[in-house]
């Protein structure tokens, strides 16, 4: 198939036009102000942070290709879409890895290289219960997983990754339920998990700059 071949994912999507996905197209919004929002917050407390302000500039890319694929509708620009969300996804578990557990750069780096093999096996295992949704739902697991082990030495942060992993479970809920729920809201839900993410990925970014903050 090529690149241009447009797909049609969402509740929303009722044409081949631009707009055709208004509220899933703007939603993506919250991805630019969640990057804005923690490069001020970076600026005003790590600003020799160079991880985070990668991190910060893929959740800008993120907010750009989601538009992108919202709009467009089309292959490459579902690789626009997807492709950022899978670096911060691996580049975030390996800082997390690294900064929150003090695991070795090594040894984070082969365990992000085991969760990147992993995703698609754990993602086809639990497709027949979310779906399309199945491919975060390893992402979901790393966060409950990284926070509760991270609880054991900072209980704050560690408890404030653990209620950003309560957020993204129901942001992932609401992805999920786009298409069951199609027939009730003709709009869907997809949108909500744009602005959820959005808050989602700020709190991520904002618990590693406090880390780094001290």
């Amino acid at each position: 198939m090529a690149l241009t071949d447009q797909v049609d994912n969402y509740c929303e999507r009722v044409g081949p036009d631009f707009w055709s996905e208004p509220l899933n197209a703007v939603t993506n919004a919250a991805f630019l102000m969640a990057a804005v929002a923690a490069f001020v917050f970076w600026r005003r407390k790590t600003p020799g942070d160079l991880p985070a302000l990668v991190l910060i500039a893929i959740v800008c890319a993120t907010g750009i290709g989601s538009f992108l694929f919202h709009t467009f509708a089309t292959r490459w620009a579902g690789l626009a879409d997807v492709i950022p969300i899978a670096l911060f996804i691996h580049v975030y578990f390996f800082v997390a890895l690294t900064r929150f557990l003090g695991l070795p750069w090594w040894a984070a780096l082969g365990i992000v290289a085991v969760f990147f093999v992993a995703t698609p096996l754990a993602g086809r295992a639990v497709a027949p219960l979310v779906g399309s949704s199945a491919g975060y739902v390893p992402a979901l697991m790393a966060i409950f997983i990284t926070g509760a082990l991270f609880v054991r030495r900072d209980r704050e942060l560690g408890t404030q990754v653990l209620l950003t992993g309560a957020i993204f479970a129901l942001s992932l809920a609401l992805r999920t339920l786009d298409g069951p729920l199609c027939d009730q809201i003709a709009f869907g839900t997809h949108f909500l998990w744009h602005i959820l993410n959005g808050v989602v990925l700020f709190l991520l970014l904002r618990v590693l700059i406090w880390q780094r903050a001290g």
